[in-house]
């Protein structure tokens, strides 16, 4: 059993693509904000100009070599394509093979397994890394509970297409008081889906959730729970990433928009570098005639420098009232960085 903290690092970046905020469900604790991220919809062109924009970001266009017609570029971050429902977008597919042909690092689909306009049939499982499924009930009872009525069985149907056509599945599965006890339900259930990486999620306090946060678990639940089931899972071969969510008072404190190269883009052009922060017109830049422009002040960046005991500014900031604010300068844990992950793997 090997269990590491993913570090942050700059060698790549990690693209988290809403190409829509449209959705077919109303999931309670949905982070969307559509009055901060956009209604829109992207046109393909659109994706595939802001795709450009991160590769030649990342390594240049002198390093971006031309072969058959294809473009090769193995130092392209790690892409995922979000909404909403990305799936919802009837041009996602071409938007896949754009992203393979830029040469990104790897491909992600997020989605609520609906699988809308035969996704599946218009992409391979060597255009895309993983299709991650969500679903957060390991009974259709919890789940559709939290995320519509139906969308047990939808999700549960749409990953047993994706695997028997030999797509890699992923699964994230948000943690609340209404379903962190059915983790302990999960490691079977992942085993028999065929499930390859399964990511556990905190509840953030944004979009939805920051209109109440009493569904958040405490730091001891979260410890007694998530950290052992994630062991369990990974006996069965199967990869677990979870937020590391608390330090110990020792660990240094890192924060990813000063360490890191993560972009979070809406379709309304606005470019984040913390989703702590989405709820907020404090984004770090926006895109403009296809060129990624710095806001001016005050933004997000102008907070990260920011040293406080308790560990992340932004959570204490932005989220006052959520859980971890109980913690003070005496406690014996700090809050990590919301994209700090640990992973366990055999």
């Amino acid at each position: 059993m090997q269990k590491k903290t993913v570090c942050f690092s700059k060698n790549s970046s990690n693209l988290f693509f809403h190409i829509l905020t449209k959705c077919n469900l109303s999931c309670s604790h949905c982070y969307i904000n559509k009055e901060q991220h956009g209604e829109n919809t992207l046109d393909i062109k659109t994706i595939k100009n802001w795709l450009r924009i991160f590769a030649k970001k990342n390594n240049g266009e002198k390093s971006i070599v031309k072969a058959k017609d294809k473009i090769y570029n193995k130092n392209l971050g790690n892409l995922i394509f979000l909404g909403g429902e990305p799936t919802l977008h009837p041009d996602l597919f071409l938007a896949v093979k754009e992203a393979k042909k830029l040469g990104f690092q790897s491909i992600t689909i997020d989605t609520n397994g609906y699988l809308f306009h035969n996704i599946l049939e218009k992409i391979t499982p060597d255009e895309v890394d993983f299709i991650s499924f969500s679903l957060d009930g390991a009974t259709k009872k919890t789940n559709d509970g939290i995320r519509g009525k139906g969308c047990f069985d939808k999700c549960v149907k749409g990953i047993k297409h994706a695997v028997s056509k030999d797509f890699a599945t992923s699964m994230i599965y948000t943690v609340s008081i209404n379903n962190i006890n059915e983790l302990l339900m999960m490691p079977n259930f992942l085993k028999q889906l065929g499930i390859k990486h399964f990511f556990i999620q905190v509840l953030g306090i944004r979009g939805k959730s920051s209109k109440n946060n009493k569904f958040q678990v405490s730091m001891e639940k979260w410890l007694e729970i998530v950290p052992k089931i994630a062991e369990k899972i990974a006996q069965n071969k199967i990869t677990v990433t979870y937020p590391r969510v608390f330090l110990k008072k020792h660990e240094k404190f890192e924060c990813a928009g000063l360490v890191a190269d993560n972009y979070f883009i809406f379709p309304n052009s606005r470019v984040y570098r913390c989703p702590i922060c989405e709820d907020y017109p404090i984004h770090s830049f926006n895109i403009k005639g296809n060129q990624l422009i710095p806001t001016k002040k005050i933004n997000e960046n102008d907070f990260f420098n920011l040293k406080i005991p308790q560990g992340c500014v932004m959570n204490k900031i932005i989220q006052p009232e959520n859980f971890v604010s109980n913690y003070d300068e005496k406690s014996d844990f700090k809050i990590a960085c919301c994209l700090l992950k640990e992973e366990v793997s055999i």
